[in-house]
């Protein structure tokens, strides 16, 4: 007989031996029925565990080498390690939308701006004394709230304006206050702050900073020597110089925001919605 005749012949001989062994095993004499049926039942379930745990393995050896060979860019099926891929990184929750920058100009030779810093509302209390620590960092803290608590659910935001003989960081603190979900302006709503263009200086009241309704298309200021300045809508699909005079946007804020500026010489008498 051939080597592989003999080997089939032994083969069939083991496969009897171990059938004949399983079906001794499953009669012990002089055990009670109910042991027997344990164990028989622990056995079956340890070569379910067995069969399950090597049909795991084959699965994810498949998948591995799908991920890695199957597609392109595939690397011969080699798989890297799980410890050796970079996490996602998350977006830092605690900062401002982006300072947006509302005007800028020259006045008697020196550079002025105005901008804005929004905040996102915080959704919970540990949520809000993190966003409050934040704020501090940038200087920034809101008046009106006396617990980190009270800021829950309200966006904050946060007007700065100044010129270049100001010095370092140029802006200073103009205004601040918060809105809520709910908060908007309609129709020829219009909210606005008159204060001297230098934060050093006391007077005249030349700078006007305020907020609209997202409809509005023009605001008029009127000075107090009788002249106005008009100040439209930027359009929303083109670039707008932040020296030419815009009614804006600010991301996260619920209004539109606008500057005005009076000549040397006068000062604010009012402001209006005027398109």
């Amino acid at each position: 007989m051939s080597a592989d005749g003999e080997t089939g012949h032994d083969m069939k001989h083991q496969d009897i031996a171990l059938l004949l062994a399983e079906a001794a095993d499953g009669v012990q004499i002089g055990t009670a029925p109910a042991q027997a049926l344990l164990r028989g039942g622990r056995r079956r379930r340890a070569r379910r565990r067995a069969v399950a745990t090597a049909a795991a393995l084959v699965v994810v050896g498949v998948t591995g080498a799908l991920a890695a060979g199957g597609l392109p860019g595939g690397d011969g099926g080699r798989v890297a390690p799980a410890a050796t891929q970079s996490p996602t990184a998350s977006p830092t929750l605690f900062q401002p939308h982006g300072r947006t920058t509302l005007a800028t100009g020259t006045d008697g030779g020196k550079e002025w701006r105005v901008t804005i810093d929004v905040w996102p509302a915080p959704v919970d209390a540990q949520e809000a004394q993190a966003m409050m620590d934040a704020m501090a960092e940038y200087g920034e803290t809101p008046t009106a709230v006396r617990t980190a608590a009270e800021l829950v659910g309200r966006s904050a935001y946060f007007v700065h304006r100044g010129t270049e003989e100001n010095g370092v960081g140029w802006e200073h603190l103009t205004l601040s206050s918060m809105t809520t979900r709910d908060d908007h302006m309609a129709g020829k709503d219009i909210d606005a702050f008159a204060v001297p263009l230098d934060p050093g200086s006391l007077g005249p009241d030349r700078l006007v900073i305020g907020h609209v309704a997202k409809t509005a298309r023009q605001v008029t200021c009127t000075w107090e020597d009788g002249t106005t300045s008009v100040v439209r809508k930027a359009p929303a699909d083109t670039e707008t110089a932040t020296d030419d005079p815009a009614i804006r946007p600010a991301e996260g804020s619920p209004y539109n925001w606008f500057v005005c500026l009076a000549p040397q010489g006068t000062e604010y008498r009012s402001a209006e919605v005027t398109g």
